[in-house]
């Protein structure tokens, strides 16, 4: 397959490269830093060369957008707002004037959409979508992307939650806080954490190129989001940490100053579950939270 990877040298898109260039699959990454030969220049927002790749392509997988890990000054959150829209708006212009569309475009979203929720399992059919800054962003990046149907291009938005990887994202930052201490629970330790492990996010993505009945809205998630409290304690367990001073809501809101980045990134409840994907029969290799340590943690012990 030809694959088409916008803003691919992040954390997900680093990955997914990695595992489609290793079955034999022909990836091209679009980027604002072109350094390799499978790297095209694409400003995100303006049409140019990089519409040529599109041609005959197989998949497009739309990533672009800037970080949330961020302080949502009102300069960072019109930028959090355009990145997602001009990119998905540019793709939509570039699509439509290919002679040879791509089959299918998955685009970025995020399982952040639903409200924050302790006991309500948001699945697709009956997931309940709020109205806030993080939520909004994502009903408008999703409204830009199912607007305009293209004939013969299936469309699917990755309702993603935290994706667990050694190599970038938030799973890092947790390990060095559970290795000096830190890791316990932060604010209440009620809010419920929906998480995948790396590999199952690639599969999943992989899965659902591969069936051609999958489209519209889908939660990539792993089935058995835990309370914080746990998640925490899990990964205490794994990395046999035998304490984890706990982190109230207080000092997490003046941590957040001093990293620039939210409080909402930890203490919002993310109660999601992948009902497409299971009903359409994905297998998860990492159902549970504890595999997933074992397996990105394993290296520690060896």
């Amino acid at each position: 397959m030809k694959i088409i990877i916008t803003a691919g040298t992040g954390f997900l898109g680093k990955n997914l490269e990695k595992y489609f260039t290793e079955k034999g699959h022909q990836v091209y990454i679009l980027t604002r830093n072109p350094k390799r030969k499978n790297e095209i220049f694409w400003d995100a927002k303006t049409l140019g060369e990089w519409k040529g790749v599109l041609e005959n392509a197989d998949v497009i997988i739309n990533l672009a957008g800037k970080s949330v890990d961020c302080r949502y000054t009102e300069k960072n959150k019109q930028e959090i707002y355009s990145s997602r829209i001009n990119s998905t708006r540019i793709l939509q212009q570039a699509i439509d004037q290919c002679t040879h569309k791509p089959k299918i475009w998955l685009n970025a979203s995020s399982a952040t959409i639903y409200v924050h929720s302790e006991k309500n399992v948001n699945t697709e059919e009956n997931g309940i979508i709020g109205d806030d800054f993080s939520m909004n962003i994502c009903k408008s990046w999703e409204n830009e992307f199912s607007k305009s149907e293209t004939e013969n291009v299936r469309k699917v938005a990755l309702r993603t939650s935290i994706v667990l990887g050694n190599n970038g994202g938030a799973f890092p930052k947790l390990k060095m806080l559970t290795k000096f201490g830190l890791g316990g629970k932060q604010g209440r330790g009620n809010q419920k954490v929906s998480w995948i492990h790396i590999q199952d996010f690639c599969r999943a993505v992989e899965f659902i190129i591969n069936d051609e009945n999958i489209f519209g809205k889908i939660n990539i998630t792993a089935p058995n989001p835990l309370a914080n409290q746990e998640f925490m304690k899990s990964l205490r367990k794994e990395m046999k940490v035998p304490f984890g001073l706990n982190a109230p809501v207080w000092q997490l809101e003046i941590a957040s100053i001093f990293l620039k980045t939210e409080t909402e990134l930890l203490l919002k409840s993310r109660n999601v579950y992948p009902g497409k994907l299971l009903k359409d029969g994905f297998q998860f290799l990492f159902p549970d939270v504890e595999s997933a340590f074992h397996n990105l943690c394993s290296y520690v012990h060896n």
